[in-house]
């Protein structure tokens, strides 16, 4: 890469910022750690990292969420670009969002204890360091949007759920209650969940039914000209 043509123009940083959303106790959370650098050190962050010469700003998303998750083929979309001249108290850094869907039973508690990092309700967030409330507050309004219009929540699953758990779950997204029956109606016309032998007789007394979401089906039913809605 030739780096002499733009001598003369100004040199900055720029760097991602992961809003790590895991499902838990009915509740969304985001995953936050305790800055381990100055300015700002041990208050409220994101998960975060410089972009380095050689790699892409997905590649840098990507190694941010491995680092502190240790999953891979993670569900992650960008948010927004951050480059307001003082959002970063230590430079002059312009900040790539992204927000990542994880299944919280697959998280190593190992990685807590060695980043300080805890999952934190989205309903008792605490002030974070720079603009990155507000990164979590766009994260949150494009996620309710795409869980809208795509199947993106079963990410948040390990394979099968109930119903109930769903429900919850977009409830939780959404920050307000559904419909059960309206909810559900919604689901069954589309058809595009298989319905299992086995029940999740822990959180339910009768016993819910565990479904799949079906992407052959999902497929078809685009195919056919229909639209997700949910």
């Amino acid at each position: 890469m030739n780096t002499t043509y733009y001598q003369n123009t100004d040199q900055f940083l720029i760097s991602v910022d992961c809003i790590i959303f895991g499902f838990q106790n009915k509740e969304l959370h985001v995953l936050l750690t305790r800055r381990p650098v100055k300015p700002l050190k041990d208050e409220w962050s994101l998960m975060g990292g410089f972009m380095e010469k050689d790699e892409s700003i997905s590649e840098a998303a990507e190694k941010v969420l491995f680092r502190y998750t240790q999953q891979k083929d993670i569900y992650m979309e960008q948010v927004a670009a951050y480059g307001d001249v003082n959002r970063d108290t230590g430079g002059r850094v312009v900040s790539v969002a992204f927000y990542a869907l994880v299944k919280v039973e697959k998280f190593n508690t190992s990685l807590a204890k060695k980043f300080d990092a805890r999952w934190i309700n989205l309903r008792e967030l605490p002030q974070l360091v720079f603009d990155h409330n507000k990164m979590v507050k766009d994260a949150l309004m494009l996620l309710q949007y795409k869980v809208s219009t795509q199947p993106i929540a079963f990410h948040f699953f390990n394979d099968k759920f109930t119903l109930p758990a769903l429900q919850d779950l977009y409830e939780a997204i959404y920050q307000m209650p559904l419909d059960k029956r309206n909810f559900r109606k919604k689901l069954t016309t589309m058809e595009i969940l298989d319905k299992l032998e086995d029940k999740d007789k822990v959180n339910s007394k009768r016993g819910a039914f565990y479904f799949i979401f079906n992407k052959h089906k999902y497929h078809k039913f685009l195919a056919e000209g229909k639209r997700f809605s949910l």
